[in-house]
């Protein structure tokens, strides 16, 4: 008989996770605490540095680089520091270099349709990336993300200076992640996790999963002719990033409560037309909850995370506070129902079980 290990979910790198349905009474569980509190105060920190500079600066139309950057710090959460040093930056290929073909994608003035097949090539293959690597969080979503924020943004500096800003945040946040280090000194020999065959079926359904839906969505935002296209592909990847169907359909709820939520806050943030200053700080206030809640219910988090990525794309091309919450709105519903579909329309492949004796 199969063991238990053998039956159990190996995600997508594995090939053979569970077609668990659904529990509805699951969607408002808020998951066991994970060491969540020094993680977000370690993000939050990378995210505050960097900010506060821009803002002393008199540049707060750099702070979507230098948070982008800092996003760095939310990888390999939960682990030693050398071990997360690494997957730190493994996950700077997908975040840091999303957002510099981002920021070059501005400099071109590169068309939405052009977006839209670069984004959903880009999230294939960043797909691979994750799961080879089996990155946490999964999936290619911060890099699409970031990449489609950044190549939508008109550039207000040369587009070296934006990358140097995004760079450097990154370096700063990694060097954040691993500062406790320096209290115990221990070093791990040959850290790191296996990886996973990059070619194996699963991750490759699991890359063409990423493809349609971020492809899908985006096309459908363009030919509706809402603003922000990007926003669309990036929920469109965001129910993919789970290993199971029923976790995937979930995590497409949560996407849409958990935004239309964050919407309001954006409201009783922007409405009032603060200073940039004012909003400069309300990034820094909303990252930590952000992060505390990240691994513990998606959607929760999402009501601090929304106003925090409406607040620096406000920064970064001011605009009608009302079209932007809106554009959101209807992206979000766009791209969340794209990629439950996909989610259930593109299976894991089949793996043959062995019986044993």
């Amino acid at each position: 008989m199969a063991s238990k290990a053998e039956a159990r979910a190996t995600g997508p790198s594995g090939g053979d996770a569970p077609r668990r349905a659904l529990d509805p009474r699951r969607l408002l569980d808020l998951g066991p605490a994970q060491g969540d509190g020094p993680a977000a105060w370690r993000v939050a920190l990378g995210v505050a540095v960097p900010t506060l500079a821009l803002l002393a600066a008199g540049r707060p139309g750099l702070i979507i680089y230098a948070v982008f950057g800092a996003f760095i710090g939310m990888y390999g959460r939960n682990e030693p520091h050398q071990l997360r040093a690494i997957h730190q930056a493994q996950a700077a290929v997908l975040l840091v270099g999303g957002t510099l073909i981002g920021i070059g994608l501005s400099a071109m003035g590169i068309r939405p349709w052009t977006l839209v097949i670069v984004e959903a090539v880009i999230a294939a293959a960043g797909s691979i990336v994750a799961d080879k690597y089996r990155l946490k969080p999964g999936g290619p979503f911060f890099c699409i993300f970031a990449l489609g924020a950044c190549a939508s943004v008109p550039l207000a500096v040369p587009w070296w200076c934006a990358a140097l800003v995004c760079i450097g945040s990154a370096c700063f946040a990694v060097l954040v992640g691993f500062a406790g280090w320096v209290g115990n000194r221990t070093w791990l020999p040959g850290a790191g996790r296996p990886v996973a065959p990059a070619m194996a079926p699963a991750v490759l359904v699991h890359a063409l999963r990423y493809l349609v839906a971020v492809g899908a969505a985006g096309a459908a935002g363009i030919l509706l002719g809402i603003g922000h296209p990007y926003w669309a592909m990036a929920a469109g990847a965001v129910p993919l990033a789970a290993e199971t169907l029923g976790a995937r359909i979930q995590r497409g709820i949560h996407r849409v409560f958990g935004t239309l939520a964050g919407i309001g806050l954006t409201g009783v943030i922007l409405l009032p037309e603060p200073s940039m200053a004012v909003l400069g700080l309300a990034v820094v206030a909303l990252q930590f909850p952000s992060e505390l809640f990240m691994a513990r219910h998606y959607g929760l988090a999402l009501v601090f995370f929304t106003p925090l990525i409406l607040v620096m794309t406000y920064l970064a091309a001011p605009a009608d506070p009302g079209i932007l919450m809106t554009d959101r709105a209807v992206e979000t519903l766009i791209g969340a129902a794209t990629g439950m579909l996909v989610a259930v329309g593109i299976r894991e492949p089949s793996v043959p079980r062995t019986v044993g004796r």
